[in-house]
């Protein structure tokens, strides 16, 4: 089984941060999203993986490179202009070939991997497999129509009346049968060949599609409040998968709760309460930070108070009391100017912010 990752969107609700980095390429539990996509892939036994770039395309590639971290080879395709999924998938059909494949939206978070629905597509082999979860509110989701047994119906896009809650989430199964499906289908109102007019192609043909339900974490980190829990989650799942102090720690920091602090990293006169992590590089002095922070690569904070957020590489917080619900782009600088406590603080990259009281 191949795969195809599309990471070419614009991320124009994560602006400022893309702006100047990929979508994708924003951290989460101090891990760029499409960096946990790709391990996913590993972990079903994908060697072959085409990635969907557009803009941001270079940047990409030099984060992900040659795909042999993941155990893999990679191959970027250039999608000139966001024309839709389906198209990504006619753009890839030479890469694909006549192969199974599986693809994944770049920018989706799978917590408990996909292994069990890659087996149940293997064992079955329907034209096409979905993964779909139950939401709240479906008239913003592709809304599969599904069957006692497992089959799928219909599928629409966005439906005014939701005639189910079922969502399409980012991960489909295919056999070579979508390629017909692709070519077949016209570009929707917005201008963009629509996977979900693909499928019902495909169902209105004869061909079996199915859906599983995927009852593990599920997030699109589209936005940043998505983004904020997601890194939530994904801290608390930590446990004890990586050392505590594989970095500095001095002997006057009260750690609580599970902290990671990666090498080369040091922590000075401060608190910590986990779950949190403090990149490599990075220097904490006289600061209380957590729960549910991620601070990047090579950071500086100072006399800083940090809960709930995300700091990016190279960022510098100094004199800062209090700031929760917060992301900080790279080698970004943000100095309080009279203390006080900032919430919902999006500073971009490369930003000096003077943050009032």
């Amino acid at each position: 089984m191949k795969a195809l990752v599309l990471s070419g969107g614009e991320g124009t609700r994560l602006r400022p941060f893309t702006y100047s980095m990929a979508k994708q390429l924003v951290p989460v539990a101090n891990r760029p999203v499409l960096v946990h996509c790709l391990e996913n892939l590993r972990d079903i036994g994908v060697k072959e993986t085409g990635i969907v770039v557009g803009g941001h395309g270079a940047q990409i590639e030099e984060a992900i490179g040659d795909g042999s971290r993941f155990g893999m080879r990679i191959t970027y395709l250039r999608q000139e202009a966001p024309l839709g999924l389906a198209h990504c998938v006619t753009l890839a059909e030479e890469f694909l070939g006549d192969e199974d494949f599986v693809m994944y939206l770049g920018d989706n978070v799978l917590a408990e991997g996909i292994a069990d629905a890659a087996d149940e597509f293997r064992r079955v082999r329907p034209a096409a497999q979905l993964l779909v979860t139950k939401v709240p509110d479906p008239r913003q989701y592709g809304v599969a129509e599904v069957g006692a047994d497992g089959v799928v119906s219909a599928l629409v896009e966005k439906p005014a009346e939701p005639r189910g809650d079922l969502a399409v989430i980012g991960v489909y199964f295919f056999t070579a049968a979508v390629h017909a499906a692709t070519r077949a289908i016209a570009p929707s109102a917005r201008g963009e060949l629509e996977i979900t007019d693909a499928l019902q192609h495909l169902i209105e043909d004869g061909r079996t599609v199915t859906a599983r339900a995927y009852d593990g974490y599920w997030k699109d980190t589209g936005k940043i409040d998505d983004l904020l829990e997601c890194n939530r989650v994904l801290l608390e799942r930590l446990g004890t998968a990586a050392p505590a102090a594989a970095g500095e720690v001095d002997a006057t920091t009260v750690v609580e709760g599970h902290v990671v602090v990666e090498p080369g990293a040091r922590v000075t006169g401060s608190h910590l309460t986990g779950p949190v992590v403090i990149g490599a590089g990075s220097v904490v002095r006289d600061c209380r930070i957590g729960p549910d922070v991620a601070v990047g690569r090579d950071c500086v904070l100072e006399s800083a108070g940090v809960g709930n957020s995300i700091i990016l590489e190279g960022a510098t917080i100094t004199d800062v009391p209090d700031l929760s619900g917060c992301v900080i782009g790279r080698w970004a600088q943000v100095r309080a100017r009279d203390g006080g406590t900032h919430n919902r603080l999006i500073i971009g990259d490369h930003t000096q912010a003077e943050v009032p009281a």
